[in-house]
């Protein structure tokens, strides 16, 4: 009895959790600083990248990266209660953010209207907690194999 009432709460602080990603998402206009917001909403391909503050820019990006990862992490050990998968996933994380921060500066810097795509979609793994969409599945199929050989 007592464990289904752990798992309740478990499952409600996940709950709680993903709701806090979508509030993070609903109010980005009002949290964060970013131009290319309205920039993607419009039809971008067509436009010219507006002028924007790069430092205030890149400070909340990795902000909002780093919300959107703390709570994704914390969702994460919810899930599986393992110290070494929530291990894996902040060094999956780390890397990921420098991977797509160098590519986003490098784009932005060098940016030409064939480059716009591929903007949105490196600034769009940077603001959205697309990572967590990935790794869930691969722990949950990973848990499965793992029960399964012993």
């Amino acid at each position: 009895m007592e464990k289904k009432v752990k798992r309740r709460y478990r499952v409600f602080a996940i709950g709680l959790l993903v709701l806090m990603l979508a509030a993070i998402r609903f109010f980005e206009q009002e949290i964060f600083y970013d131009p290319l917001i309205v920039f993607f909403k419009s039809d971008y391909l067509l436009g010219i990248i507006p002028p924007m503050d790069m430092a205030k820019l890149m400070f909340n990006l990795t902000l909002r990266f780093s919300l959107n990862s703390i709570i994704s992490l914390t969702i994460i050990y919810l899930g599986f209660r393992d110290l070494n998968i929530l291990k894996f996933s902040a060094i999956l994380y780390v890397i990921l953010y420098v991977l797509t921060t160098a590519a986003f500066i490098f784009l932005i810097l060098n940016i030409e209207r064939e480059h716009y795509l591929a903007l949105f979609y490196v600034r769009r793994f940077l603001i959205h907690p697309l990572f967590l969409l990935i790794l869930l599945p691969a722990f949950y199929y990973y848990r499965i194999r793992e029960s399964g050989r012993s």
